[in-house]
Parts: structure tokens; sequence; C-alpha cells
């Protein structure tokens, strides 16, 4: 068969390619009959995605009639007309059925490339490189806020962007709940930022297809439910406060809290 294949930046030939065959019991073959140019194609055509190799077929916006369908396929037959779906899917994990298809578990064989750069793999997606398996948490909240500390390179690089007033905030922690989280989860920031940062890993927040929810706390909203539930013993906060200091170390106790001193997490200052 014929098909549309990518030989490097701006380069693209029509050439033969072996005809596909069934490989998964669940597997269909589908005759091409139209296919669209996606946008997204062109960062394959303009070189931006990593991954690609020559003779790579492109193409992923198509439809057309089943051919033949593997043992396991009870919902097509061959005749078919069918509209394909971009994205690779195996129905079954627990990213589908919850409906989000294009964060499938199972259907990219080359996941551990896709982790690498975005900290948990999408799903496989027709001709679209070789890149796109631990599920990560349900929800990462970056608490930390514009002065987040870190070390090599990130913290060597916010380091020098900062005296060089290049950018305002350290943002590794944000970084870090972007990367740590699973695909289709949520990153929470009710750390306070305040101007413009730099290297935001916005391809793994867009691939993942997270969910940011920011913003300082709305305590009014969140305080008596809160009281009611520590004063019925369901959760006791008392675990956060690691020292109490009189108000004239107050000081001392601002140095303390910043550099970590004494394994120090929240302090309570008494007149």
């Amino acid at each position: 068969m014929k098909a549309n294949c990518w030989f490097g930046t701006n380069r693209l030939q029509v050439v033969d390619v072996p005809d596909p065959v069934i490989l998964n019991p669940r597997d269909a073959i589908i005759k091409i009959t139209s296919t669209a140019i996606c946008g997204s194609d062109l960062h394959l055509y303009d070189g931006f995605i990593p991954t690609m190799e020559p003779g790579d077929i492109l193409g992923h916006e198509f439809m057309g009639e089943v051919v033949e369908v593997g043992a396991g396929v009870k919902n097509l037959k061959p005749g078919d007309r069918v509209v394909n779906p971009f994205p690779i899917a195996c129905g079954n994990c627990l990213l589908c059925k919850e409906g989000l298809y294009s964060l499938c578990e199972n259907s990219n064989p080359n996941a551990w490339m896709a982790e690498k750069m975005w900290g948990h793999t999408t799903c496989g997606i027709f001709g679209y490189s070789h890149l796109t398996g631990g599920r990560g948490p349900d929800a990462c909240i970056d608490a930390v806020g514009l002065e987040a500390h870190a070390t090599g390179l990130h913290g060597a690089y916010d380091k020098v962007k900062g005296a060089m007033m290049l950018e305002t905030d350290r943002i590794q922690a944000v970084r870090q709940a972007i990367i740590a989280c699973r695909p289709g989860g949520i990153v929470s920031m009710p750390g306070v930022y305040g101007g413009l940062p730099d290297k935001m890993p916005l391809g793994s927040l867009m691939n993942k297809a997270l969910t940011i929810k920011t913003g300082q706390t709305h305590v009014q909203r969140y305080l008596r439910p809160l009281l009611e539930r520590v004063q019925k013993g369901e959760i006791d906060p008392s675990f956060v406060v690691t020292h109490h200091l009189p108000l004239d170390k107050a000081p001392e106790g601002y140095k303390m809290f910043r550099d970590k001193q004494n394994e120090c997490i929240k302090i309570v200052l008494r007149p």
C-alpha cells in the first residue's frame, strides 16, 4: 500500500509500505478512504516532536472500511464503515473506564519514553512518532510557592535566572507536582506565586490532561466545617506544629523556618 511518510524536517514522500496484518485478537484492519491533515501533524512536519524515524507513516484523522478483524473483535465486521479516533485505547483500564481515552494506560508501546518526558505515559496515537506504566498520585498539592528550593540543575538554573532578573519565582515544587501527577489528575496550587516563572512543563500538563486549581485559600468557606471535624475528633491537625516559641524569639523562628533547621515544619508564637 502507499503511505505519506516522514523522512526528516519538512521532508515527506508518498512511498510503498508493507500492508498491515492482524497482530492482536482485538486488531482491525481498515482500508482508508479519506484522511485529513491535523494541525498537530505540522509539529511532526516541522521537526518539533522527538523520536521520529525516517519512514514513519503520518496521519491520524482517517475513515474507511473494515476489511479484516481479529478473533477478539465483536463490535465490527468486514464491510463496516468507520471513523477512527486518533487515540489508541484499550477500553478496559481505569482511565478508559473513566472516559479519558487519550490517557489509556495500556496502548503506548513506548511508554517509557513518555514517562521520561512527562512523568507518566499517555495513550498511543496513530501516526504520531515513537513517543505519546505507573499511574502516579490522583492529586498533587504545591503548598510551597515562589521560593521553592531545588538542588542540581533545576536549582542552579532558577538561581541564575533569578539573579539576572530574568524570572521572579522559583517553581521547582510545581514542576515536580505536574510531572508526578497521574494522567487525568489534579494539581492544586495554594502556594503563593507573584510573577513570571520559567521552564513550566506545559508538555506534561497538556498531554496528561491535568486539571490545575489555583488561588489563595477561601478560609471562611472551610474554617467552620474543619473546626467541627476537629471537635468531633475526626482529624487532628496538631502534628503540623513542630515548635512553640515566645514572641521575642520570632526573628530566630523565621530563620529556623526558612532554613528548615531542627526539622521545623510549623512554628506557633505566643506572647
